[in-house]
């Protein structure tokens, strides 16, 4: 295979990288039981300065998966309550007039944070999701005319149920283009769920993390990320299933150029999650479904989002085609 030219991460050195990933693996893995999936792919998003959609059933550990990751990191944390009622400016902020001065001063919403816990996001109306679109795709904030910066790292970690649908609203395909990843947490396995009654005996676990990165530990990592290599016969598998998604007879509309990037992106994230600076077919075969298939759009469904049938279309994309040796 021809590789592109290499960059090798070198500060700092790939050692520490990963004494710095496992330090956060594990300290959320310490409140999180039995999720190593759903965690690793969390912070494959975090690294990859994606977004993350954490979609399930209540009460099996969403909202705590984002807490966890928060709690994990010396950053600022705001969790926001997404209600039918909420409006934009409840999550950008608006100009507040100050009778001393006789002007009007910009008061920051709690969009204005390193991590952003989004709980809840289907129950607000489209207006109102529609205010994290700039945030989320471009890391700034548009409001009366001025643009404001978000300071990084800024990851939006948003959680909603797929089986409640009186007070609802079907995220855009727009708005779901803008995650990096969808998780699906699961029920636990008996064992695991036995711990977890053991682990809540005397309160929440999860009040008790205290930070194990810094801010600039994150920074570290995402430029990390960027280093790591790709093959190009890596990226034309890549690109070959982003193009069987388009040409298939099973989807109505297909995985966009966004959506190939923000792939590429996590393929890297994975590979440093896992110890490597290069990239491997299987990184990009198993991130196939969490990240595309809430992408798109198939014959048999109506909408982006209807991530059963979608996932079942991707694997069997994937399947089909030939991995690259």
């Amino acid at each position: 295979m021809t590789s592109s030219p290499p960059a090798e991460i070198t500060a700092p050195p790939l050692r520490e990288l990963l004494s710095l990933l496992n330090r956060l693996i594990d300290h959320v893995g310490s409140v999180v039981l039995g999720k190593p999936k759903a965690i690793e792919l969390a912070v494959v998003a975090l690294l990859a300065e994606g977004h993350v959609l954490i979609e399930d059933v209540p009460g099996v550990g969403k909202t705590l998966l984002a807490r966890a990751m928060a709690a994990s990191i010396d950053c600022s944390f705001r969790r926001i309550q997404f209600t039918p009622d909420l409006l934009p400016s409840d999550i950008l902020g608006s100009s507040v007039y100050n009778a001393v001065s006789g002007e009007f001063i910009f008061k920051p919403g709690p969009i204005f944070a390193n991590v952003i816990l989004a709980d809840e996001i289907n129950r607000t109306t489209p207006r109102t999701q529609s205010a994290l679109l700039e945030a989320m795709g471009d890391g700034q904030v548009s409001v009366e005319g001025k643009t404001f910066p978000l300071a990084p790292p800024f990851i939006v970690m948003a959680t909603q149920n797929p089986h409640e649908f009186e007070g609802t609203y079907v995220l855009p395909e727009s708005q779901l283009d803008r995650f990096m990843i969808r998780i699906s947490m699961g029920y636990p396995h008996r064992t695991e769920e036995k711990r977890v009654l053991s682990s809540h005996r005397t309160g929440e676990p999860v009040e008790s993390l205290r930070p194990v990165l810094t801010a600039e530990d994150v920074l570290h990592l995402q430029r990390a990320v960027r280093m790591v290599r790709v093959d190009d016969a890596i990226a034309d598998y890549l690109l070959d299933i982003v193009h069987a998604t388009r040409e298939g007879n099973d989807l109505h509309v297909g995985v966009s150029t966004r959506g190939a990037l923000t792939f590429y992106r996590a393929a890297q994230s994975l590979a440093l999650v896992s110890g490597r600076d290069y990239v491997t077919p299987d990184d990009v075969k198993s991130l196939a479904s969490p990240v595309l298939a809430h992408r798109v759009v198939g014959k048999s469904f109506l909408q982006a989002g209807e991530f059963g049938a979608a996932e079942k279309i991707i694997t069997n994309l994937v399947e089909r085609l030939r991995v690259p040796t």
